[in-house]
């Protein structure tokens, strides 16, 4: 409060001390809406990965199930914004007897991809599996 020309004081506020609460009060706002911005991005973020993995896994649980394992590099849409790519390439053969099948040791590689431009992200999977190359001749 401050005293008239009189030595009263009055009640209130000039409109300097207004502004400047206005001020502080716009700006602590501001601050705590970046922090929710931020908090719900990184939970979208989070959950966009959660579900590429889950379909990471699914693909990868798919190779060579059902199917002889080949070597193989493929690609396509997985819908939702996400694409997905395979490959499949031998690391390792046993040489077996002729006319048998050779036991093979596959690399598998699954990746997973999102977003474009700076957005973009990917999840790639990677994994072993034991088939068998087509027999050699005799």
């Amino acid at each position: 409060m401050r005293p008239d020309a009189s030595g009263n004081a009055e009640a209130g506020l000039t409109l300097l001390e207004v502004l400047v609460a206005l001020l502080i009060a716009g700006a602590a706002l501001g601050v705590l809406f970046q922090g929710t911005l931020g908090g719900l991005r990184a939970a979208e973020t989070a959950g966009r990965t959660e579900e590429a993995l889950s379909r990471a896994r699914s693909r990868l649980a798919a190779v060579g199930h059902g199917a002889p394992m080949v070597a193989e590099d493929r690609q396509g849409d997985d819908g939702g914004g996400y694409r997905w790519r395979v490959r499949v390439s031998p690391i390792a053969t046993r040489p077996g007897a002729p006319g048998t099948p050779v036991p093979t040791l596959y690399g598998v590689q699954v990746t997973l991809t999102w977003g474009t431009g700076a957005q973009a992200r990917a999840v790639t999977l990677e994994t072993r599996r034991l088939g068998s190359a087509p027999p050699a001749p005799p």
